[in-house]
């Protein structure tokens, strides 16, 4: 895996599977560009890797300033290789309780706005002859999980999105995508996530804690993108062997999800969401 002065871009850079992607890219050679919210955990992260590293913070949704970011990356090296479409807001709550501004967020952040922002830089890696596109989805993009309408919505559509962009542009314009599935990795994703009126859940989970360390997950993703591998499934277990089900056995899978479903939901009512 050699990735020697190309230029790699990765929104929700400041932590979990962004970060680790930074270093790993980096310590491939890659010069990064990070994005997100948080100027000084960005400036952490670029402190931490070697190559040359652009700082470009905004809000994903604020998408009037895209077309001004997109310009600035394509400024900085004269072109982006690898886009990592990772930002994105997690979620813990019943639909029947959640409120529909919930769904609003939710969708926005983690489909329309890295759809967004692909459209945006689409035209210039055809023009420079080529590069790669990586949406980060979840093992929630490929089966209904309790408690997360909203993120399995968004995340199922990215996985849409991106598979007819690969169509699209693999053969005529030598883009390829690729899309990752993560399950639990030791990130601060159920902390943020949003509970049914909007606020932040503020505690993690314990198989989030339990799950997968960030720096294997950036690992595998690197070497899906250097692979130009159209999907990777990063989970273990029983995550695994879920995701798997959804086109081996679907029948099966909605079964099983129809019974932890009401286990969840019994035990959400209870006031225990863990």
């Amino acid at each position: 895996m050699d990735f020697t002065d190309k230029i790699v871009w990765i929104t929700g850079a400041s932590s979990g599977i962004g970060e680790a992607l930074a270093k790993a890219f980096a310590a491939q050679g890659a010069h990064i560009i990070l994005s997100g919210r948080r100027v000084a955990a960005l400036e952490a992260v670029a402190a931490d890797i070697t190559t040359d590293a652009l700082l470009l913070p905004f809000e994903t949704t604020d998408y009037d300033v895209l077309p001004a970011k997109v310009a600035e990356a394509q400024q900085w090296k004269g072109r982006v290789d690898v886009l990592i479409n990772n930002a994105g807001i997690s979620q813990r709550s019943l639909a029947l309780d959640t409120d529909p501004n919930v769904y609003h967020q939710i969708v926005n952040v983690d489909l329309l706005a890295p759809i967004w922002l692909t459209q945006l830089l689409l035209p210039h890696m055809i023009n420079a002859g080529g590069g790669h596109i990586v949406g980060i989805s979840s093992v929630a993009g490929r089966i209904g999980v309790p408690l997360r309408t909203a993120y399995c919505a968004a995340k199922h559509g990215l996985i849409g999105y991106m598979d007819a962009l690969r169509a699209e542009t693999e053969l005529r314009h030598n883009i390829y995508v690729t899309n990752i599935l993560p399950g639990s990795i030791r990130t601060d994703v159920s902390r943020n996530a949003l509970t049914k009126d909007g606020s932040r859940r503020d505690k993690s989970d314990a198989v989030i804690d339990n799950g997968m360390e960030p720096s294997e997950c950036a690992r595998q993703i690197i070497e899906a993108v250097a692979n130009k591998a159209p999907e990777l499934i990063i989970a273990e277990g029983p995550e695994l062997m879920l995701a798997q089900l959804r086109q081996s056995d679907p029948e099966k899978l909605f079964e099983m999800t129809a019974g932890l479903g009401a286990q969840i939901a019994e035990k959400y009512e209870a006031g225990d969401d863990d």
